[in-house]
């Protein structure tokens, strides 16, 4: 059996343990918590195909599982495992009738999400399919890369549970939060550093398809760029979200990048509207 194969045949199981679980418990967040273990599992798949000796293939399973394990931290820290749903299903769930989000629960969150599960590790197909071209100096380079992101991408996350942490601090305190929303350190360069860090990250994997293929024209690139799409379209649903709970919300979003990381603000946006300096 090939390894493509074996990881169809798992992600087809977990499509039906995340469908089944989330008609069963009335939950949209299987697939969130299925998120952070799939991709290194599929990379893994083709490592052992390449009987673990391939130094290309195994780095990558190698990364894509820091990748997994901090994001199964986050998502355990905020809840995840312990029936916390992400709050965006409910939002959608209020919009739509019952039926038709019974549908886009199968169609996107189950079917979709799952798929593009599969297609961003696929760079380990390729990588698999090439594993007789050696890894080179360009590797090491992607590997390092792919390390500075996730150092990123874990600073960010904790940048933003230090502030809800405060945030929950102020009000048990009886006192208002003021800033409301996340501001500093990274955030006052992009309102999304993770999902910058994220996205990067994904296509740094696919980097490795070039490596090993010798050229950029690889169908692998498809998980990259699908990815970045749905992140993108994550952004505008998210702050669509936080704009209306948020007035000012609009006041960071005409000073600060949405994703890339760019020249930040100096000032911090607050709740009366005005605009305070830092420090």
């Amino acid at each position: 059996m090939s390894p493509l194969i074996v990881v169809l045949w798992i992600a087809g199981a977990a499509c039906v343990f995340a469908w089944t679980a989330s008609l069963l418990s009335g939950d949209t967040s299987w697939v969130d918590r299925l998120w952070s273990v799939l991709p290194e599992t599929y990379a893994w798949v083709f490592a052992g195909y390449g009987g673990l000796s391939n130094v290309r293939l195994d780095v990558m399973a190698i990364l894509a599982t820091l990748w997994g394990a901090r994001l199964t931290f986050n998502f355990a820290r905020k809840g995840g495992y312990r029936g916390v749903e992400d709050y965006r299903w409910a939002v959608l769930r209020g919009r739509m009738s019952p039926l038709k989000f019974q549908i886009f629960n199968l169609f996107f969150v189950v079917l979709y999400q799952n798929a593009l599960l599969v297609l961003i590790a696929l760079p380990a197909l390729s990588a698999f399919q090439h594993r007789t071209n050696p890894a080179g100096p360009a590797d090491v380079v992607v590997a390092l890369a792919f390390l500075a992101c996730l150092a990123g991408e874990t600073i960010a996350d904790q940048q933003q549970w230090s502030f809800h942490a405060w945030k929950r601090a102020e009000s048990q305190a009886g006192r208002r939060a003021n800033p409301r929303f996340l501001q500093t350190g990274l955030f006052r360069y992009s309102r999304h550093p993770n999902y910058f860090f994220e996205i990067a990250q994904w296509w740094l994997f696919f980097a490795f398809a070039i490596c090993a293929s010798r050229s950029p024209f690889q169908l692998s690139a498809v998980g990259a760029i699908l990815l970045t799409v749905l992140f993108i379209g994550s952004t505008r649903f998210t702050e669509e979200i936080s704009l209306s709970k948020y007035p000012e919300y609009s006041s960071y979003q005409a000073t600060t990048s949405p994703i890339v990381p760019w020249r930040g603000s100096t000032k911090v946006v607050r709740n009366t509207d005005e605009l305070t300096y830092e420090g």
